[in-house]
């Protein structure tokens, strides 16, 4: 038994250990709380475009049913496909920042963390493209 613990601490005798460890964990970790950030933000402006463009699909759909003039496209639809659009540009653009700031971090120190953030941000890009392209078509005439 007591040489096992003789050899754990000869093997670790013979590696040096990184100083800078710990400061590369939170420098990595800052990141992720970053994207996450941008993904907040994104989800929200999303959602908000969302629920602008149904708030007034479902208003458009109780005026036509009283048999009220309603114009061919209304700018509060416009308003919420920015808002959409906005959204998936944010989280574009803090998934680009982070994959950058890691590559970066990765080329000069070892780093090796789970990206579950980076995951979660490419899946609500997705479905904010999905919904994006959903009421374009829709405008459209499409579907």
């Amino acid at each position: 038994m007591e040489n096992e613990k003789t050899l754990t601490n000869k093997e670790q005798e013979g590696r040096k250990p990184d100083p800078n460890y710990m400061a590369v964990e939170r420098t990595v970790m800052a990141a992720d709380r970053s994207l996450m950030a941008w993904v907040r933000t994104g989800l929200s402006l999303i959602s908000f475009g969302f629920t602008i463009y149904k708030f007034l699909e479902y208003q458009r759909e109780q005026l036509q049913a009283l048999d009220k003039v309603i114009s061919s496209i209304s700018s509060p639809k416009v308003i919420g496909l920015l808002m959409i659009g906005l959204g998936i540009l944010c989280l574009v653009l803090g998934t680009i920042e982070n994959i950058s700031t890691i590559k970066f971090y990765r080329k000069q120190l070892d780093v090796k963390r789970p990206r579950y953030s980076l995951l979660i941000s490419v899946i609500i890009t997705i479905i904010g493209i999905v919904l994006f392209l959903g009421i374009v078509f829709k405008l459209n005439g499409i579907s």
